[in-house]
């Protein structure tokens, strides 16, 4: 991590380790570290907040709700929304998709470990979200911490991607850029002794990430107009972007 104090008016442009080749090794470490600050963090909870709200309508599809997790990483939120559906028995099918193979490979075995007594129902794909075709079109697309590894012009691209293939909505959610959650990350990743790497990329995705105001202007450089999405911050310090497309109009967090 550079050693000058990060300007939050400001997104950083600081790297993060993670980005940069690793043994599959290494990544798995930090994938499953990154996966256990997820729950101590709640991370899952606007995930589980936004479907809640989307499946109101269950009339608003037919089959089962296909659901597609851009970036997955290590499996994680994909796991808990499978729990989330068979607790509400609603049949799924769940995907994962990321850019790293290895990231793939892990999140099968990671999945394999805690469906020990029924088989998952989630596919693991490796791709680029943008060339990614699917032959039927999700119902909801999803990412999480996911956005701030990307250009604007990218997550711009991302937002009318999600616009032309989610059939139901989609919902962002990452981190917020602001200056206490970036020094309280800083203390807690050595505290728990999470992965060097974690303990470096944790505050750098948090200077990396966005603010409101960014999201604004991207959602309308998407096309969007400011009434068709919600922006909703959520503790401890993440912001989230969804869209409903259900004609209620209620928002989708």
């Amino acid at each position: 991590m550079p050693n000058s104090r990060p300007e939050f008016r400001e997104r950083a442009q600081w790297a993060e380790l993670m980005d940069n080749p690793c043994s599959r090794e290494v990544l798995r470490a930090c994938l499953r570290d990154i996966a256990r600050s997820n729950r101590w963090t709640f991370a899952y909870w606007p995930l589980l907040r936004f479907l809640n709200t989307i499946t109101i309508a269950r009339r608003a599809w037919e089959g089962p709700l296909r659901i597609l997790d851009v970036g997955c990483g290590y499996g994680d939120g994909l796991r808990r929304i499978e729990r989330w559906a068979e607790q509400r028995r609603i049949d799924v099918e769940l995907t994962g998709l990321d850019l790293n193979p290895d990231a793939t490979v892990i999140a099968i075995e990671a999945s394999q470990a805690e469906s020990r007594i029924q088989k998952t129902r989630i596919q693991w794909v490796t791709g680029d979200v943008l060339r990614y075709a699917p032959e039927r079109p999700p119902h909801l697309v999803l990412s999480s911490q996911f956005t701030h590894h990307l250009t604007e012009p990218q997550i711009v691209q991302f937002v009318q991607w999600m616009e032309m293939h989610a059939e139901l909505g989609w919902l962002i959610s990452d981190l917020s850029r602001a200056a206490v959650p970036y020094y309280f990350y800083r203390a807690f990743s050595k505290i728990m002794r999470l992965h060097s790497f974690v303990q470096h990329d944790g505050p750098v995705s948090i200077a990396r990430s966005f603010v409101t105001a960014d999201w604004q202007r991207m959602c309308s450089a998407a096309g969007l107009n400011e009434q068709s999405f919600a922006i909703q911050s959520w503790k401890p310090a993440r912001l989230c972007v969804a869209r409903s497309k259900l004609p209620s109009g209620r928002n989708p967090l």
